[in-house]
């Protein structure tokens, strides 16, 4: 049986240091690639797994056969869910809202946010770290204004934990912004 993520990692004290620089963000978009862009992924990179578009039992599945080829390659897996049922799946973490990561089992939690208010909710929650987005233009926010690169480090300068740029990012976008830790959704072949 593979070992979980957080089994080799460092204990909690420097936890936030061992975030993923990369991440592959799963969706209906980009399904058909995910195997392919795990296995190309550097050793130690994350998944994010979403997949909201399949059914209960379809998703956990999905989640399954990608958690095993991610963990192949050292992967870290977060779930799309509160951290009980990250717990639940085996995932190393959990993704969402600050709101949907209320208090529970002891996971990595990787928080989304927007805006100011929205990370410091994070911070209140114990994230890990933060998803900030949309960085760029990006069709997972069809018609929100985009906080561009400026935006996007003002506010991560307030952040206490990493921040992991999201939204129109690929590898050269991070590389121009010099920023680290950065996901990808529909960048997915820049991100191998």
């Amino acid at each position: 049986m593979a070992r979980c993520y957080s089994e080799v990692m460092p204990k909690r004290q420097s936890a936030r240091s061992a975030i993923p620089d990369v991440w592959l963000v799963s969706d209906a978009r980009n399904d058909a690639a995910l195997e392919t862009a795990l296995a190309r992924l550097p050793r130690g990179s994350g998944l994010i797994f979403r997949h909201y578009h399949l059914g209960a039992k379809e998703r956990r599945a999905r989640f399954a056969a990608l958690s095993r080829v991610a963990r192949r390659h050292g992967h870290f897996v977060a779930l799309s869910g509160d951290a009980r049922q990250a717990r639940r799946w085996g995932a190393d973490g959990a993704y969402g809202a600050a709101s949907s990561l209320a208090p529970g089992p002891a996971v990595y939690r990787l928080v989304t946010a927007h805006s100011l208010r929205e990370i410091a909710g994070a911070q209140r929650m114990r994230a890990d770290a933060i998803l900030l987005s949309p960085v760029h233009a990006t069709r997972s926010h069809p018609g929100t204004r985009p906080l561009g690169t400026t935006g996007f480090r003002l506010l991560a300068m307030r952040a206490r934990v990493p921040v992991i740029a999201l939204g129109g990012m690929n590898a050269s976008r991070a590389q121009a912004m010099r920023w680290e830790k950065w996901a990808a959704i529909d960048g997915i072949q820049s991100a191998m």
